[in-house]
């Protein structure tokens, strides 16, 4: 008798390229996208591998399903509390601060497409992306303090950037789902839109950041980053260095040529 072979599970992660633009979507819907340790594998492998590949000018992270993620798995966190060789401090160390610094750092733009609820880690994930363009029933919450942790995933770091200090103790302290409008106010995302555009409105914003110029883009990310904890001297000094590389290259050059041509530029990434 044949054997009907078992159904694959999903990939936990659907990545998808396309004109400059690397799509990353979180495929666990039925559990809201939380971070079982596949996902977290899978999202950090492929991080990796867009930051490094010279045909990917723009990154779009978003979640299928109604959720962009709720952050950990619970169910395998309960799993883990079992074992004394794992803690939240092995994930975190392992996965999330690596995913974190591969958002906040690699050489290209990343954009954020905000489909639901940004909660815990998602919504830290979220904060580490330039861009966060959100669909209208979309929320935000910390989540955290909710269940007796303090924040991870850059929350500390991000967030006080975004709203000042005393409205991030709030949001950390006190956990609520901040609506996609109140976000906006706050300066939480850079748009809000219907559900039935967000992926007309991302499409549109990420191929606009790909056909930029990308290592200027990437410059600026690593110059804001860099000048949140120097010195202005040494923010300065780190200025002159980025200008310096992209005074050098191809895209300058053609930027230039164009305006003096009172031309649109084409620009190589480079």
């Amino acid at each position: 008798m044949t054997q009907t072979p078992e159904p694959t599970a999903p990939a936990p992660l659907i990545v998808e390229v396309s004109d400059g633009v690397a799509w990353l979507r979180l495929n666990r819907p039925e559990a809201m996208n939380s971070l079982d340790d596949a996902l977290k594998d899978a999202l950090l492998a492929a991080l990796r591998d867009v930051a490094e590949d010279p045909a990917v000018r723009c990154v779009v992270l978003t979640g299928t399903g109604r959720a962009f993620c709720v952050g950990q798995d619970l169910k395998e966190h309960v799993r883990n509390l079992g074992d004394p060789t794992s803690t939240l401090a092995t994930t975190v160390t392992d996965h999330y601060n690596p995913i974190v610094l591969a958002l906040s750092t690699m050489n290209k733009p990343v954009v954020a497409a905000l489909n639901g609820v940004a909660a815990g880690a998602g919504m830290s994930f979220a904060l580490a992306c330039d861009f966060r363009v959100a669909a209208e029933e979309a929320g935000l919450n910390t989540s955290f303090a909710g269940i007796a942790l303090s924040c991870d995933s850059g929350a500390s770091w991000t967030l006080p950037r975004l709203v000042g200090p005393a409205r991030a103790k709030e949001l950390l302290m006190m956990p609520r789902t901040v609506s996609a409008r109140e976000a906006l106010a706050m300066g939480l995302v850079t748009r809000v839109v219907a559900a039935d555009e967000l992926e007309a409105a991302v499409t549109e914003l990420a191929h606009t950041l790909a056909e930029g110029p990308t290592l200027a883009y990437g410059s600026i990310r690593r110059a804001v980053a860099y000048s949140a904890s120097a010195h202005l001297a040494d923010a300065l000094a780190n200025e002159a260095q980025l200008m310096a590389l992209t005074g050098a290259s191809s895209d300058h050059r053609a930027a230039v040529d164009a305006f003096l041509a009172k031309e649109k530029p084409t620009y190589t990434g480079s």
